[in-house]
């Protein structure tokens, strides 16, 4: 028999295949209510298996006004109604840190939310998708899979003092490029993963997400038998199983790192941006929210007192986390240094909930993504960091390294000269019915549609989504878009959260097409979910020029641009009944 990958052997056929599986888990939280009536427009009544779901409310815990509070009820509601078991109300704790409590080797994961990676820790596949794609499974029990190439990380040596696990993700992305993994699932391997307990292991897999990659997995070794209390079987690749790249990392060599505004891949030496101000702090999320994230934080700031005028939030990644820090004396020690302790939420994390930092402020966080506006105000400039980092520079005022020794090694790969675009009045990008937004790099959902709307606008409310389409990004694009139009962009375009009103809205608006050189997966797949076409050429979008007509033949799988012809491999039968039907949820009806 061939070797095998993981995800060869997770959905028993070889790379490139497309699959249909059963999840194990599912996995829904705020967006639960908005999922149940796309459910309800594909026919669903009563859905396929209850004890597939995982339902968490975790993203405005506790909501903030009676519009979410009234949702929260709606989604107890629907919970109850369903039969679902694996619930988890308000203040229980953020969803990635519950899957801990379910997640099982050899498992598949699925969640509507793009960290779902998390619980590649306990060697599960698990991948993130969007809300229309889990309506779909609600309905059915199952879902399609591409099986991804998979690039292999095998780690050699171990993390020095100040040295984390968040320094070792970030140090990776910074190597590759937010888009270095796209579509791969990363294994990780080698002498060096013994050392990195299941706390580190969820960081690392938690940032799979910012690398591009479909999931990331641990092997069933030691670590995890020692975590779970027992011997547990799970999978793992064969020894002479193909892969699409491999890197070698010795963890000796890492160095705090830190990723700088406005990208994840921007990444640098805390030593290098040593001084830089900041003025507010987060430790917490589902990237380092742990109990051993907080004893590194209350290490550090026992008996001192963080600079004065600045602000550190503090956010237990779950309730039995936020208990075993009071048993622990952590809780008082880090109040005691002046910092605040917030409710187990995602709340400032994508700037819905308490903690959204103040205009002209740079913050340092321990979260995944430092987007222009991801916390909720887009006149903030964002680093993320370690919770060492993180609670050295809340003592200084100052980004500080948490090292004692070597404070002078550098981050030895060119950081990413990712920009952050924001077209400029005056800078209309509309020729004839082309967007052209082709000199734009990682145009992510943030700036497609901001965090901090998500769940005041329902993703099946299209007519609410245009207003703010593009919004933060070009204001021009929701007053001026027609149906027809086709928008044209530079790589890794959608990248960010799994949110799907972006989607929902330019199908809304009737785009025509996207033409892109490279996408990131989810968004890919919340396309085609929507009836969205999206095609892959780099080719095309370089050679179009401003003014060009631009024409698509689906059925030859052919682009016309100006007087040039590209062609381009059409979907799979079933993928291209979807867009047929003007997506999912027209699909499922008629099924």
């Amino acid at each position: 028999m061939k070797s095998q990958t993981f995800a060869e052997k997770i959905f028993k056929a070889p790379t490139g295949a497309i699959v249909f599986a059963r999840p194990d888990i599912i996995l829904t939280h705020d967006n639960t209510s908005s999922i149940f009536k796309t459910f309800q427009k594909m026919g669903g009544q009563n859905v396929a298996n209850p004890d597939q779901m995982l339902v968490v409310l975790d993203h405005n815990a506790p909501p903030a006004d009676a519009r979410l509070a009234t949702q929260y009820q709606e989604i107890r509601d629907i919970v109850r109604k369903q039969g679902i078991k694996k619930f988890y109300d308000s203040g229980k704790g953020i969803c990635h840190q519950i899957m801990s409590y379910h997640a099982q080797p050899g498992m598949l994961i699925v969640g509507s939310d793009s960290h779902t990676s998390t619980a590649g820790a306990f060697n599960a596949f698990a991948a993130g998708i969007d809300r229309t794609e889990s309506a779909g499974i609600w309905k059915r029990g199952e879902t399609w899979f591409r099986v991804p190439e998979s690039l292999k990380i095998s780690l050699s040596g171990r993390l020095q003092d100040g040295v984390s696990a968040k320094d070792l993700a970030l140090w990776i992305i910074g190597m590759i490029g937010s888009d270095g993994a796209n579509y791969l699932s990363i294994e990780y391997h080698g002498e060096g993963v013994k050392y990195l307990n299941i706390s580190d292991r969820m960081t690392i897999t938690n940032l799979a997400s910012e690398m591009g990659a479909k999931n990331a997995v641990f092997p069933a070794d030691d670590v995890l038998y020692n975590f779970f209390g027992r011997k547990v079987e799970g999978l793992w690749a064969d020894s002479g199983a193909k892969y699409f790249g491999e890197i070698n990392i010795d963890l000796d060599k890492i160095v705090p790192v830190v990723a700088a505004p406005h990208n994840v891949d921007n990444v640098k030496s805390a030593a290098e941006v040593a001084g830089t101000v900041v003025h507010e702090g987060l430790i917490g999320t589902c990237t380092n929210g742990r109990i051993e994230d907080l004893r590194i934080a209350a290490g550090i700031l026992k008996g001192k007192t963080i600079k004065e005028g600045f602000q550190l939030n503090i956010i237990p990644a779950s309730q039995k986390i936020f208990l075993q820090a009071i048993e622990e004396g952590l809780i008082t020690a880090l109040i005691e240094a002046g910092a605040n302790i917030l409710t187990p939420s995602c709340g400032p994390c994508l700037g819905t909930g308490q903690g959204i930092p103040a205009s002209g402020h740079t913050v340092i966080s321990t979260a995944n993504r430092n987007f222009l506006g991801r916390m909720g105000n887009k006149n903030v400039a964002i680093y993320l960091a370690s919770p060492a980092t993180v609670a050295e520079s809340a003592l200084a005022g100052v980004i500080a390294d948490p090292r004692k020794k070597h404070r002078g090694r550098k981050f030895p790969y060119k950081a990413a000269q990712s920009k952050t675009y924001e077209i400029k009045p005056g800078d209309f990008r509309k020729a004839g019915n082309i967007w052209n937004y082709s000199d734009v790099d990682n145009f992510n959902t943030d700036q497609m549609f901001a965090g901090k709307h998500t769940y005041k606008i329902l993703s099946t409310d299209p007519d609410a989504i245009l207003p703010f389409l593009f919004a933060d990004f070009d204001p021009a694009f929701s007053r001026n878009v027609s149906k027809g139009d086709i928008i044209i962009a530079g790589e890794n375009f959608g990248c960010g959260s799994s949110r799907e009103h972006p989607s929902v809205g330019l199908a809304y608006a009737g785009i025509k097409a996207i033409i892109v050189k490279s996408v990131n997966r989810i968004f890919y797949r919340s396309s085609i979910n929507q009836g969205l076409a999206l095609i892959v050429h780099k080719g095309a979008v370089e050679a179009y020029k401003r003014g060009d007509n631009v024409d698509i033949n689906f059925d030859r799988g052919e682009i016309l641009v100006g007087s040039a012809s590209f062609t381009f491999e059409p979907l799979p039968e079933k993928l291209k009944q979807i867009l047929d039907k003007k997506g999912l949820v027209n699909y499922m009806k008629s099924l």
